[in-house]
């Protein structure tokens, strides 16, 4: 867990299952939550032993006597038996990313954000499952005017991989509503980063650009904002969505402050100390302008608020991914690398500590 982290209140649940839990957003929650105390059961159809993401992401559980990992796809497999006598589910597995979801793969997108996620209710509803957390995301909200997106607003996706997260929440909540369903908290994430963040993603492909020297590609002008939310903040609301009594419907989780691309490039030069390079190209269909997420809500159900500012949350980021160029020899280019000082020291400390904990 981050210096940053801000302190977890401990749960009251005993037994947790967590799908997806090979993924960014759910090792890091299968991890406090074992941390906690509580038993976790992970499930996720990525193997640890054939897929290096899916193994560093899960390095820190695996052997942990709380924690029982399955490896399984949820379209297939029985569901119920890893239900037995869990307080909650949190559903966080699923295809995610807008640009892959236009063209061939959207049955996969569908098949794993919709599909799937029927089977896990169908199964939660036969067993009387009392909580599901699912994780949706800020992009079913679409085009903005610039202000602050609230639960009430109606949402206008604008890719099919928004659809599909609308589908999903709107189907978990169809089952909340029916007599005898679970309770069901459908929390709208606002652009999660830090480390372990997919490679994909903007947060950590601007410090992989900046440690290494390679370039950037950036798609739009740089002036699109996000709500960046960093981990450990959203770690501590999804637990707290699964202990709230009173939590219930879409409940967003932002980092409370909006930033534009270009500012998330400042900031990264700033802590390494380099021109970054940058290729730009056109935005994507279904980039949307900006996202900020209005937490009124969030903070009155479950009594949560985010504490990691974008500078402190991309200095951890920067810290732990510089740690992990050093382990896989991977160096910045000479000539950058040997006019920079404040990046010289910056690989020198996170490789260092890397020597240290090895």
């Amino acid at each position: 867990m981050s210096q940053h982290a801000p302190n977890l209140r401990i749960p009251v649940l005993r037994r947790v299952v967590v799908t997806g839990s090979a993924g960014f957003i759910g090792s890091r929650l299968a991890h406090a939550l074992v941390q906690a105390g509580t038993a976790v059961i992970g499930v996720d159809r990525r193997d640890a032993a054939t897929d290096p993401l899916a193994a560093a992401n899960l390095a820190p559980l695996l052997g942990q006597p709380e924690y029982e990992h399955v490896t399984a796809d949820l379209l297939s497999c029985a569901i119920e038996p890893h239900l037995s006598d869990a307080d909650a589910i949190f559903h966080l597995a699923g295809v995610p990313g807008v640009r892959p979801s236009w063209g061939p793969r959207f049955g996969d997108y569908l098949a794993s954000n919709v599909l799937a996620t029927h089977r896990v209710l169908e199964a939660c509803s036969r067993i009387g499952l009392a909580r599901v957390v699912v994780a949706s995301s800020s992009s079913v909200y679409g085009p903005t005017d610039g202000g602050a997106s609230v639960e009430t607003d109606s949402p206008q996706p604008a890719s099919p991989y928004a659809v599909t997260k609308l589908a999903e929440e709107q189907l978990c909540l169809a089952y909340a509503r029916r007599l005898g369903g679970p309770s069901v908290v459908a929390l709208r994430y606002f652009t999660v980063y830090g480390p372990r963040q997919r490679p994909d993603m903007f947060i950590h492909r601007v410090l992989h650009a900046a440690l290494t020297g390679k370039p950037l590609h950036l798609y739009g002008d740089g002036l699109q904002r996000r709500d960046f939310t960093y981990i450990d903040d959203a770690v501590a609301a999804t637990i707290a969505a699964g202990i709230a009594p009173a939590a219930r419907g879409p409940i967003n989780v932002g980092g409370g402050a909006t930033a534009s691309l270009l500012e998330v490039i400042d900031i990264a030069k700033s802590l390494v100390g380099r021109e970054i390079r940058l290729h730009q190209g056109p935005a994507p269909n279904g980039d949307i302008v900006t996202t900020r997420a209005d937490l009124t809500r969030t903070s009155e159900v479950l009594g949560w608020r985010p504490h990691v500012d974008l500078h402190s949350g991309m200095h951890s980021h920067m810290e732990v991914l510089a740690c992990q160029l050093g382990a896989s020899g991977e160096r910045p280019d000479e000539p950058s690398l040997a006019s920079t000082h404040r990046l010289s020291r910056v690989l020198a400390s996170a490789w260092n500590q890397e020597t240290a904990s090895a």
